[in-house]
């Protein structure tokens, strides 16, 4: 099985995307980690802004971040920082203060048990409190390097429902990704979240999607459902 006219709905999603301009673009977890350090203190900041990234808006998180790397986000800075102190940094982020106990508790198991470096397999990923599937997938991609599955949000949770690219509908993002990579073809693994992300910050909204604008609004099944309204035609100055 696979959904209908699921090539033409991806390709006009890399055109409405061509330009990269929206928040997850420039403030996504590949934006918020500093290239300019070590690799190992790399991958242990892109694993703090996934943890800080739920239910959170980028340019918050980005901001989070910024706050984080100027103090100094490795390993043994955060360890000895105190839980007011990261938590000041890390406000306003969603759930920030049930963030500020994941952060310490992931952050004492990097040291502990991976030499300060973190995870490289998504079991051990998921392991670390606060860390679940979509933030490990996503982890694994920009972290390692390593595509094991696509990193599902809420954002392609919400999109890949209303393309019809689940086989019936699902309840959860897990059950989305499952049901994606089924029939997708792996080397459309790799953009498909930084993709559908930037789409669903922009067009396709979760409430009040702009179907108006989609250029799949002809092929889409959750276009069908809404009622689009028509442009009325221009009057002639003449008439």
């Amino acid at each position: 099985w696979e959904p209908p006219n699921w090539r033409q709905q991806l390709e006009n999603i890399r055109q409405m995307r061509a330009s990269r301009d929206a928040p997850v673009d420039s403030q996504g977890c590949e934006r918020t980690a500093d290239t300019s350090t070590t690799p190992q203190v790399y991958r242990y900041q892109v694993l703090v802004s996934l943890m800080l990234s739920s239910q959170t808006k980028d340019p918050v998180t980005f901001a989070a971040m910024e706050k984080l790397k100027a103090h100094g986000c490795t390993v043994d800075k955060i360890l000895n920082t105190s839980d007011d102190k990261l938590g000041e940094m890390i406000y306003p982020v969603g759930f920030w203060r049930k963030k500020v106990d994941y952060i310490k508790k992931a952050t004492n198991i990097c040291k502990a048990q991976y030499q300060g470096d973190i995870p490289c397999t998504i079991s051990e990923l998921v392991e670390l409190p606060g860390v679940g599937p979509k933030m490990a997938h996503i982890c694994m991609s920009v972290a390692w390097g390593q595509l094991t599955g696509i990193g599902v949000d809420t954002h392609v949770h919400r999109i890949c429902n209303r393309l019809g690219w689940t086989k019936k509908p699902t309840k959860t993002p897990e059950e989305s990704r499952l049901a994606v990579e089924a029939w997708l073809p792996r080397e459309e693994w790799s953009e498909l979240n930084v993709l559908l992300v930037g789409f669903g910050q922009q067009i396709c909204l979760p409430v009040g999607p702009n179907c108006q604008s989609c250029l799949n609004r002809d092929i889409c099944p959750g276009a069908e459902n809404r009622k689009i309204p028509k442009k009325s035609p221009k009057k002639s100055l003449h008439a």
